[in-house]
């Protein structure tokens, strides 16, 4: 049990594939499950955590819920959101309507616009919009950032990112294979990095794509202080031999001026992490997030110019 007061939290995709994250944070910091919702009904998880939880498949019961709640002097302190991508802004509002905080998955939004229009509902009703960005958590993204402003301050870092998590057919017909609900791959599996890459090499200033396709996507991103060639793949056959002899599906490699930066482990504990440092006040906000949803946006918009200039190493075995 932490802290001395418990909070109320309610959870949107409780069914979702990242929702367990959540509720393990949510019970690891000491508060309360009141009510979650899903049209999906496959929530047995919830026994493992709040089995006293009330749950519900149409939002608009969710809704009265949490109207009845607050009229008999019971507070929800925070939304949790791991609904679909293109959801992520409406329930966002709901939260803050119902006098919450917002705590969102990334991406918190697809569009930079949707930014501004958050901005205006956070400053009207006081309620703040907090989005896990895991990865400034990492211990080794941590400790590689602190190397990096420790360094020159004019030095332009090559950096290679690589990261396949390989997919089965399903994935292509649920939402997360449609552009306009995911925001494609640069978008659902990218913008955490793209995220960390800005936070320690400086906003991007230059965008360039090379290929664009359902299922990988790769390009050249010039960020303040690094020139970064990345690649993006929900395909198995992008993975490396090594990985699939050992029987992985997953592969995920920051090269750095020809060093290999190894933070394959420690992820586990990074929602938690999120959700303590959101109690405190201190989690990441909406402008937090501002960089790397401008950046997966314009790629999603961008014309893929093709195998010219400083493309991927990985695409050279295409």
């Amino acid at each position: 049990m932490e802290g001395t007061s418990s909070k109320n939290f309610g959870l949107i995709g409780v069914a979702g594939y990242i929702a367990i994250r959540h509720l393990r944070a949510i019970k690891d910091t000491g508060n309360n499950l009141l009510a979650s919702l899903d049209k999906f009904d496959c929530v047995g998880l919830l026994d493992g955590f709040f089995p006293q939880s009330d749950f519900f498949v149409e939002f608009e019961r969710f809704d009265r819920h949490f109207d009845k709640l607050k009229r008999t002097g019971t507070k929800i302190d925070y939304v949790s959101i791991c609904s679909p991508n293109y959801l992520h802004d409406s329930h966002i509002r709901f939260a803050l309507r119902h006098q919450a905080e917002a705590i969102c998955e990334k991406p918190i939004v697809l569009n930079p616009w949707n930014i501004d229009a958050l901005q205006e509902i956070e400053n009207e009703t006081g309620r703040k919009i907090y989005t896990i960005l895991q990865l400034r958590l990492h211990p080794k993204i941590v400790e590689l950032r602190d190397k990096i402003k420790k360094g020159p301050k004019d030095k332009i870092y090559d950096i290679d990112l690589s990261y396949i998590t390989s997919r089965g057919n399903w994935y292509y017909i649920s939402w997360k294979g449609d552009i306009q609900k995911s925001g494609g791959v640069a978008t659902n599996i990218g913008i955490h990095f793209f995220d960390m890459l800005s936070w320690i090499f400086g906003d991007t200033t230059r965008i360039i794509v090379h290929i664009s396709q359902p299922n990988k996507a790769a390009g050249f991103l010039e960020l303040e202080n690094a020139r970064v060639r990345w690649f993006l793949s929900l395909d198995y056959n992008d993975l490396p031999a090594s990985v699939k002899v050992s029987g992985g599906r997953t592969f995920r490699s920051i090269v750095v001026d020809g060093e290999e930066i190894e933070f394959s482990e420690g992820f586990g504990e990074l929602h938690t992490d999120s959700y303590r440092e959101i109690l405190k006040g201190t989690g990441f906000g909406l402008q937090d997030a501002r960089q790397s949803v401008i950046t997966s946006f314009t790629i999603r918009n961008s014309n893929p110019v093709g195998l010219v200039g400083d493309y991927h190493p990985m695409l050279k075995t295409r």
